[in-house]
């Protein structure tokens, strides 16, 4: 697992996480990995049960997330997205650490030389932009159509690839990839509330979220050097908050006296804060767990139907108008991203 302005007054909306996240973005657990007994048992309860419950917790602590963003960032008037997602990283962190040497849900692993720590550095920075875009995005657009310009994902990660690696998809796949596009113009024409600026960082969030599946994939892939998703985010978090640190101080200015002054006169903002961080990492760990209990791609079908249910509970619960174009456009963009999974996979059986 977030998401500069000259702050004027929407949560961590997809604050992929991712993105997140796109807001807080994780890698998939790389496959054949020692797993110990985290959560298999569930107590008692039937592996369906406890993968029906996990599911539920990683939709739950996703849109979370998003709408906590939103109601600070855009509603409460906490106008610091940066240090807001700092605040994730820091939390990420800690969280990690006790998860791993504590929890011991997955093996410790060691950063064991200069250049893959130079390589999760770089992931660092490009996650940073990407939460920070995402977090700023929802100042100033609703939930509901962050998450339209979100699913647009897999068309910036086809570009990425193509440019860094020149791998070449089938024409089915980047058919596919057409009403994907289709549909955000189509939304974007009927947004009540469109915002360029908004827009344009919140489409930078999108490429970034890409943009680091992209480099992930060339830089870690070496059985060496790979690291658990778990371990890879203990690592990167505390590197992305240090990154951070200087944006926050410089763009934001004296930000950690105006949040003690805000606390002390409405308390509430740290439970907000806190609460806010803690779901951040929250996203993490269930997207691995789901991962874990099901498999890569029951989550990425599953992340397609969150973007839906979050634009629904965004609408209900902050009441942003929406057209029926807008709907249009945003079921446009998730039918091409349905056509896009199903396309990769044909085209991944066919060249095995």
């Amino acid at each position: 697992m977030v998401e500069a302005q000259t702050w004027t007054t929407r949560r961590m909306s997809n604050p992929r996480l991712d993105s997140t996240e796109q807001v807080l973005d994780i890698p998939p657990t790389p496959p054949g990995e020692h797993r110990n007994s985290f959560g298999s048992n569930g107590g008692g309860l039937s592996p369906t049960v406890v993968t029906a419950l996990i599911i539920a917790s990683w939709y739950l602590s996703n849109i979370g997330v998003l709408l906590l963003n939103k109601y600070l960032l855009s509603f409460y008037g906490y106008r610091f997205p940066i240090f807001l997602t700092m605040l994730h990283m820091l939390s990420c962190a800690a969280y990690s650490y006790a998860s791993i040497n504590f929890l011991e849900i997955v093996p410790l692993q060691h950063i064991h030389s200069k250049k893959q720590f130079l390589k999760i550095l770089a992931l660092s920075a490009i996650f940073c932009f990407s939460v920070v875009c995402g977090n700023t995005s929802l100042r100033y657009l609703p939930v509901s159509f962050n998450q339209a310009i979100g699913a647009t994902t897999p068309f910036f990660t086809a570009i990425f690839a193509f440019v860094i690696t020149c791998k070449k998809e089938t024409g089915e796949v980047y058919l596919a990839l057409l009403p994907v596009v289709f549909g955000i113009v189509v939304a974007s024409n009927s947004e009540p509330l469109f915002h360029l600026f908004g827009f344009l960082v919140c489409v930078g969030s999108t490429a970034g979220r890409a943009l680091k599946s992209v480099v992930q994939g060339i830089l870690l892939t070496s059985e060496a050097e790979k690291l658990h998703s778990m371990n890879l985010l203990l690592y990167m978090a505390p590197l992305a908050a240090f990154i951070l640190l200087p944006f926050t101080l410089y763009i934001e200015g004296n930000v950690f006296a105006l949040t003690v002054e805000k606390a002390r006169g409405d308390p509430f903002i740290v439970f907000l804060l806190l609460g806010n961080a803690t779901v951040a990492y929250l996203v993490n760990l269930t997207n691995f767990l789901v991962t874990k209990h099901t498999s890569a791609l029951t989550l990425q079908v599953l992340g397609n139907a969150k973007a839906t249910v979050a634009a629904v509970v965004s609408v209900l619960i902050f009441r942003n108008p929406v057209t029926v174009m807008g709907m249009v456009g945003f079921g446009i963009t998730i039918m091409g991203v349905v056509l896009y999974s199903e396309a990769k996979k044909r085209s991944k059986v066919t060249t095995h």
